[in-house]
């Protein structure tokens, strides 16, 4: 226990050490906490405000009334509902695949979705920053790996001459939104590589689904590249402000997971209300488009007054990170931006590189355009 205790001290010592700070509710791009003025809440992945909005909320409660709060056991076992298979379908047809399938979240996914369809003998070529749960999931998988730089799309082609020919499948991993830096891969050129070095091609469209695309489907439509990806991963826990997880990809795909993925095999069904409350959002995606393309210009908006006061900034989606390099400074920055009813935590390393730490802002429809001046206003005071 000395080496716990000795990490947190150090932490401690240094302003580094995280902990939970609980609010007592959040409505509307405000975060609010007991005694306290609501503040300005920069730091959740709602982009579209979309956890408060009311017909999500009406199917969510309509669905508990008909079919309770939990549902009890595994999909395998007793826990599988029509409403499911409802789901899956409306996310086969926004993504153009021939099936999906639900998990419980986006960790499971990525963690189940990667280690049933790999083993040892294989390959996997993952982009440098792409999520835990992807790194994770390769690990557990027993097969080997190879990361090239983020967004380096030459690197990787030199680790698929210098390595593919040595394993049986390969499969090139990358995210279409980088949650961290906010930023997209050349996705076209992934797929003339996946396609010259007999590869699939495995995208996480978390942070860009409901965002991107004609009709909100990620930038994979957005590209129009959706036949050439094989296995197109997403979440219904950000923009679509519910919970949860999906794999959109070939049936053969959905039936092999539903026997092999342990993570799905073994886990309790979400509860029915989440996946009304699913079912509502891809509705809600569809009836109301102008609300991502309003977050899109107001991201721009503030990429923009942010840069004209000298701050770097990196990205080109919702996701909108303020490099301040040294990780005590950021720290500090968020807390005098907090006492000026702006939330914006601080991404330090091991999550981000070291000497590259940043304040995250993740803009919300529910941000108006005074709300970023107020902001830009603010930090300018601070940096």
């Amino acid at each position: 226990m000395s080496e716990l205790s000795d990490f947190l001290q150090q932490r401690a010592q240094q302003g580094l050490l995280r902990r939970l700070i609980p609010a007592e509710r959040r409505d509307k791009g405000l975060r609010y906490c007991q005694g306290e003025e609501p503040v300005i809440d920069f730091s959740s992945n709602d982009y579209l405000g979309f956890s408060h909005h009311p017909r999500i909320k009406a199917a969510m409660k309509e669905a508990i009334d008909r079919f309770g709060v939990g549902s009890s056991a595994s999909r395998l076992l007793s826990g599988d509902l029509s409403i499911f298979h409802e789901l899956e379908q409306k996310v086969s047809r926004l993504k153009k695949k021939e099936g999906a399938l639900i998990f419980n979240s986006g960790y499971q996914a990525n963690v189940g979705i990667l280690s049933a369809l790999y083993k040892k003998g294989d390959v996997f070529f993952s982009d440098k920053i792409n999520h835990a749960s992807i790194i994770d999931g390769m690990r557990l998988a027993g097969a080997d790996f190879f990361r090239f730089r983020h967004n380096d799309t030459d690197h990787l082609e030199q680790l698929l001459k210098l390595k593919r020919a040595d394993f049986k499948q390969a499969l090139i991993i990358t995210e279409t939104i980088f949650s961290m830096d906010g930023d997209k891969p050349d996705l076209n050129r992934l797929v003339k590589l996946k396609e010259k070095y007999d590869c699939l091609l495995f995208v996480d469209e978390a942070h860009a689904t409901g965002i991107f695309g004609r009709d909100g489907a990620g930038v994979v439509e957005e590209l129009g590249l959706t036949e050439k990806v094989d296995f197109i991963m997403g979440t219904f826990s950000k923009a679509l402000g519910s919970f949860g997880a999906y794999l959109a990809a070939s049936a053969e795909t959905v039936d092999y997971l539903i026997n092999q993925s342990r993570g799905f095999i073994y886990s309790t069904a979400l509860p029915p209300a989440l996946i009304a409350a699913d079912i509502a959002a891809l509705s809600c995606l569809k009836d109301e488009p102008d609300r991502r393309r309003v977050l899109l210009a107001n991201a721009d908006y503030l990429r923009n007054r942010l840069k004209s006061i000298g701050l770097k900034t990196l990205g080109e989606s919702q996701i909108v990170p303020i490099v301040i390099g040294d990780s005590v400074k950021a720290v500090s920055i968020s807390e005098e931006l907090a006492k000026r009813r702006f939330w914006v935590c601080p991404i330090r390393p091991p999550t981000v590189p070291a000497n590259s730490a940043r304040l995250r802002v993740s803009l919300s429809y529910d941000h108006d355009r005074d709300v970023i001046d107020k902001f830009v206003e603010e930090i300018n005071k601070l940096v």
